[in-house]
């Protein structure tokens, strides 16, 4: 069959959308990208919160209107099946089968129920699609998360950590480097509690000297790291590992104690505080990038200030920010003191505005520098390229190095690159030998 497949959400729901299509080429199915032509189409979804459900809701009605052509079966899986099987079952009769998370083990044997065929192959990391580029790719190590943020369904959809043994990481990491993959990206919900839960103690240390050896990967990135759980054997390991870049994706989701312990969060601003004066000291360059959230319940003038005070404090290389999402089932739906929407949107404008004074900064203190950059895209019309820095993460999580070159250069390629001018997220630079 002809199947065409939207994947919405995180890069963690990503790999899971890169292994189901592995499982049906395997099975002889052929992926399609132009879902007018598609027999079936899969949507993988997200439910994390309110603007994510809406977008996945909106997707199935706008790839419900295929079946008036050639579709014959929209099948709907990922966090908003996990989340809300029945009603999706009951209230959007246009769709033929919800597969949760839950029944992934079972997922071959799903589709052969509602396809009519058969399927003789279960989900296997080695037959997974990357549909990114191909000298880039996520590595999820585990699934799940046992922190219990008063704000978050992700233990709801997805329950508690479940880490991947150290094998398994390793025979999916091989296989990715062997098929070209030079840019790894470790993902988790948490990644400094990978194996936490199935050896007993923190692995995460121990996984990326074993993934440092990989001879053909050229960049390790790890995403996701708890500040409680940046230890001294981590942040070694990371500094030994010359493959495993300085770059230090840190969500404190807020700065002031009261409001982290409505949250449910560990840690307070000191320790942070502390722990990137480590950083700082132990590593050259490195990138330290968070998360805020604006307008979680009771939050005062006073405490959002705090959190401003404590961003121009810090300086950090990256952050994103948004407003705190009313999720239903949480501990923080039924808190006293929610935010009004129009207070809340004030707060995060303020807050972007002041970090994008702080990025500004932070790009103009590059300019003169030689910096290494991963080569990903040719304007031709332009005559100029795009790529990423040790400092960008992929999938415009981060900015781009914009940059010219008097030779030709190969997509996927490592080149150094001067910088010559400075955006407010992007570099601007020439090549120079590399």
């Amino acid at each position: 069959m002809k199947i065409g497949f939207v994947s919405l959400g995180c890069c963690k729901n990503l790999v899971d959308s890169e292994e189901i299509m592995g499982m049906l080429q395997a099975n002889g199915h052929q992926i399609i990208s132009n879902p007018a032509l598609a027999d079936v189409i899969i949507i993988n979804t997200c439910g994390f919160i309110e603007s994510a459900k809406e977008e996945s809701i909106s997707t199935i009605f706008e790839m419900a209107k295929y079946k008036e052509k050639n579709l014959t079966k929209l099948i709907v899986c990922g966090c908003l099946a996990q989340r809300y099987t029945q009603s999706l079952e009951e209230e959007i009769p246009e769709i033929d089968a919800v597969i949760p998370i839950r029944d992934y083990g079972q997922f071959a044997k799903r589709l052969e129920k509602v396809l009519d065929g058969s399927f003789d192959k279960n989900i296997e990391p080695d037959q997974r699609v990357l549909t990114s580029l191909p000298y880039r790719a996520y590595c999820k190590i585990s699934d799940g998360c046992s922190n219990h943020c008063t704000y978050c369904a992700i233990p709801l959809i997805r329950g508690d950590q479940r880490s991947k043994s150290i094998e398994e990481v390793m025979k999916e990491v091989r296989h990715l480097a062997s098929i070209g993959v030079k840019e790894l990206t470790l993902i988790a919900q948490d990644t400094t509690k990978y194996g936490l839960d199935n050896y007993g103690s923190l692995q995460l240390a121990h996984l990326i000297r074993e993934v440092n050896a990989v001879e053909e990967l050229h960049w390790i990135r790890i995403l996701y790291m708890y500040p409680d759980e940046i230890d001294d054997e981590l942040l070694v390991a990371m500094k030994e590992c010359d493959k495993v870049l300085p770059y230090f994706d840190i969500p404190m989701q807020h700065a002031n104690t009261r409001l982290l312990k409505a949250m449910n969060r560990r840690g307070t601003k000191e320790d942070v505080k502390v722990l990137v004066e480590k950083i700082r000291s132990m590593f050259d360059q490195p990138t330290l990038r968070t998360t805020m959230i604006v307008g979680f319940p009771g939050e005062t003038e006073e405490e959002f200030e705090e959190m401003v005070s404590f961003i121009q404090d810090i300086e950090w290389d990256r952050m994103g920010a948004f407003t705190y999402s009313k999720e239903e089932d949480t501990p923080a739906y039924s808190m006293d003191g929610q935010i009004d929407e129009e207070v809340a949107n004030r707060r995060l404008l303020k807050l972007m505005a002041i970090q994008e004074e702080i990025s500004r900064k932070k790009s103009q203190e590059k300019v003169g520098s030689v910096i290494e950059v991963l080569v990903e895209e040719k304007e031709a019309l332009k005559n100029r390229y795009r790529g990423r820095s040790k400092a960008d993460a992929p999938d415009e999580v981060d900015g781009q190095v914009i940059f010219t070159s008097d030779r030709e250069l190969e997509i996927g390629s490592f080149v150094s690159v001067e910088i010559t001018e400075a955006k407010t997220y992007d570099l601007i630079g020439i090549c120079r030998e590399s």
